[in-house]
């Protein structure tokens, strides 16, 4: 069963209560579940279950007059709050502006992302280098929305597990894989999305009966992993680089995509100002790799983040807080650096006199 978008008391009914919950309650924002069951007619609809549309279509021609003057109404009366599509399809422009004829979302959600990064690293990392394809894909749409990479109640609940136990491998290398999805998550172009219990590593599927796991905080390995999330989260705030250039073109830019067989990969992240720039590099296996990986700007690299230090829970190898650029062409630039990336660790690398 579907609201009937077309009655004006439906829609004053729904556009009252999404008002409502900014107004009274003062929410942050509004997602809307299961986008795609509003804009298509024959959403889980066998052949003589819908009617088209007035043009013969398949879509639901009310819900998206319906869906664009909620986003008209709430962010004229509510300007400062974001709106969020739960939208699992291609549909375009879900997050582009209604006068370009968008749906007029803030964010959306980045579903695709979500499953194809989880599936990754379900696999044992000696697999990983037949499913690269998987955690590279997301550029090839990424600046198509403005999207929200989502690791949600969805993902925790229903028999799913935690997200804990989707990794692989034993304890040790279950939170290190773990502390690496949140790095390649707040590396990765778009906003982020984290549910309760995701920063302790709670090692059962979330319960809305029980309180989360917070006695967890004083266990080694889990106050490590939430310490990480806390840092990723400051070094987020503190750079432009991360988070200036999330939507749109120019904030993303691979410098190695393709090294399959060490089940790595490195890419920039920009911001606006020229020495606005981050480096990040992950190595999906469990075992140390050196990395010659080009820079655009020479001088001093600092390691901003490093996932496997002893304070997150790791083993302690790095790169002693910095690496020097020298003039040996890597990846197409003039410049490298050459990088020990740690087991199953994220490394963040910015330059010295960042603007």
């Amino acid at each position: 069963m579907i609201f009937n978008y077309g009655r004006n008391e439906v829609r004053s009914f729904l556009l009252s209560s999404a008002t409502h919950w900014l107004s009274a309650y003062h929410a942050d924002g509004l997602r809307v579940d299961a986008v795609a069951s509003m804009l298509y007619l024959d959403y889980s609809r066998a052949p003589g279950e819908w009617v088209p549309n007035r043009f013969g279509g398949r879509e639901n021609l009310e819900a998206i007059d319906f869906l664009r003057r909620l986003n008209a109404g709430v962010y004229m009366e509510f300007p400062d709050i974001q709106t969020m599509a739960e939208e699992s399809t291609a549909w375009p422009m879900v997050s582009r502006p209604i006068d370009v004829g968008g749906l007029g979302f803030g964010l959306k959600w980045d579903m695709g992302w979500m499953h194809d990064t989880l599936e990754y690293l379900s696999h044992d990392s000696i697999h990983r280098a037949y499913h690269h394809d998987m955690i590279t894909f997301r550029q090839v749409y990424a600046e198509s929305e403005n999207f929200v990479l989502p690791l949600s109640h969805d993902e925790v609940v229903h028999g799913k597990g935690s997200l804990l136990g989707k990794m692989p491998g034993d304890r040790w290398q279950r939170f290190a894989n773990l502390r690496l999805l949140f790095g390649y998550q707040f590396g990765q172009n778009g906003k982020k999305l984290l549910f309760q219990g995701d920063e302790l590593g709670q090692p059962t599927e979330w319960d809305h009966e029980r309180q989360v796991d917070w006695a967890l905080a004083d266990v080694a390995e889990h106050a490590g992993l939430r310490r990480w999330v806390a840092d990723l989260n400051r070094l987020y705030r503190a750079t432009p680089a991360l988070y200036e250039r999330d939507a749109g073109s120019g904030g993303f830019e691979w410098v190695e995509a393709g090294d399959r067989q060490t089940s790595t990969l490195s890419f920039l992240r920009r911001g606006r100002a020229d020495r606005a720039v981050a480096l990040v590099a992950c190595n999906f296996t469990p075992v140390p790799r050196q990395a010659r990986i080009g820079v655009p700007l020479g001088g001093s690299w600092l390691e901003a983040l490093n996932s496997d230090a002893v304070v997150y829970g790791g083993s302690g190898l790095g790169n002693l807080g910095r690496v020097e650029a020298e003039d040996v062409p890597a990846n197409g630039r003039r410049e490298s650096v050459d990088v020990l990336l740690p087991p199953l660790a994220c490394v963040v690398l910015v330059p010295a006199e960042r603007a």
